[in-house]
């Protein structure tokens, strides 16, 4: 592509140096015949156009971009003068476009010390997919988009998993969401193989988790007692609660639900085998198993309480909900990190959780 306009030019270049001998008189003679030769060919034509290669062009924009337009159209060419101005605005166009275009096409890459900590992330944590390191990430106040998440986890060869969508109850649960609460009882069986059961309500509204108690017997008095405790706390807390959902389970007395209609809470029921219409409380329910109970062995009636308060303040004040847009129940996301020298030099910090089973994630001080 090189070679011709370098040969034209070597061409030219010898043809100037022949030039030099001749007299005024000679050159006038040769550039008339010269100009006679160009009328012959354009008869020869008959219109047709003529074919000029890029080489062809750049020597001859070259050569005659000083002259001026009207000794431009004086001359006797095979093309039109504005043709080869034309040709010469394209040339400088070209020589611009090669000169401004980026050598690195696409988006600038990923900080290095992002990469590092989304890797670091899955690495200590194999069952987050990129939406949960994602909204680790928010809560470090490290803004970036999820599909810079996946591509970081695609391109190290890690499964970015697929993305977990919550289950919702129509627009039902959407519209009525600050004033529902939801509830629903949990079983897990212990080392010394008694079975315990977990009583937990969570509002719909901030995803708060609130859990009224564990036992092994989960007597109607039990049951009426951790009601009222969670009405004094609902009254204490300023709740705007009207509707709480829960199934049908022989475990809730009707006492349970006087308690509820004394504090102006009614409680709806839902139908039989349709876990989705108290998703929110099943979807916690998922997590606590998930999360917690699958991963770590429930010695006995008192390990149980320690391990749920650790998991419920761990869900409520640190990790991210994608129903609430990656916030948490009680503390909201903080404001993205806009300097760049932060950026480039991420210090995070872990905190554990029930040696090891939740991780915590803050910037150092």
């Amino acid at each position: 592509m090189f070679l011709r306009p370098a040969y034209l030019t070597a061409a030219n270049a010898f043809g100037v140096l022949r030039l030099l001998p001749m007299t005024e008189r000679e050159k006038d003679a040769e550039i008339l015949v010269l100009r006679h030769h160009i009328a012959v060919l354009a008869r020869r034509l008959a219109g047709k156009r003529v074919r000029f290669t890029a080489a062809d062009r750049a020597l001859l924009a070259a050569l005659l971009r000083r002259l001026p337009s009207g000794v431009l159209r004086r001359m006797r060419l095979l093309v039109r003068p504005d043709t080869v101005l034309r040709w010469h605005r394209d040339l400088i166009a070209a020589r611009h476009a090669a000169r401004s275009k980026p050598k690195r096409p696409g988006r600038p890459p990923t900080v290095r010390s992002i990469r590092l900590l989304v890797l670091r992330l899955v690495r200590e944590n194999p069952s987050w997919g990129y939406r949960r390191v994602h909204g680790e990430l928010l809560v470090l106040g490290v803004k970036v988009a999820a599909s810079t998440v996946w591509e970081i986890l695609n391109d190290a060869g890690v499964d970015p998993a697929p993305e977990r969508s919550a289950v919702t109850w129509a627009g039902f649960l959407r519209s009525q969401a600050e004033v529902l609460l939801a509830c629903d009882c949990l079983e897990t069986v212990a080392l010394t193989g008694d079975r315990m059961y977990v009583l937990a309500v969570i509002e719909h509204h901030s995803r708060s988790i609130r859990v009224l108690g564990a036992t092994a017997h989960p007597t109607a008095s039990w049951v009426t007692q951790a009601v009222r405790n969670l009405v004094m706390d609902l009254e204490d807390a300023g709740c705007r609660a009207r509707l709480l959902i829960r199934d049908g389970d022989g475990k809730f007395p009707e006492l349970f639900d006087a308690v509820l209609a004394d504090a102006g809470v009614r409680a709806v029921l839902t139908g039989v085998r349709m876990p989705r219409m108290n998703a929110v409380m099943e979807r916690w329910v998922q997590t606590s198993r998930r999360e917690l109970l699958d991963r770590t062995l429930i010695w006995n009636q008192r390990h149980l309480p320690y391990a749920l308060r650790e998991f419920e303040t761990f869900y409520n004040q640190h990790r991210p909900h994608q129903g609430i847009a990656n916030a948490r129940p009680l503390k909201p996301l903080p404001p993205p990190i806009s300097e760049p020298d932060q950026i480039a030099h991420l210090n995070v910090r872990r905190r554990q959780r029930l040696g090891g089973i939740l991780n915590e994630y803050r910037h150092t001080a």
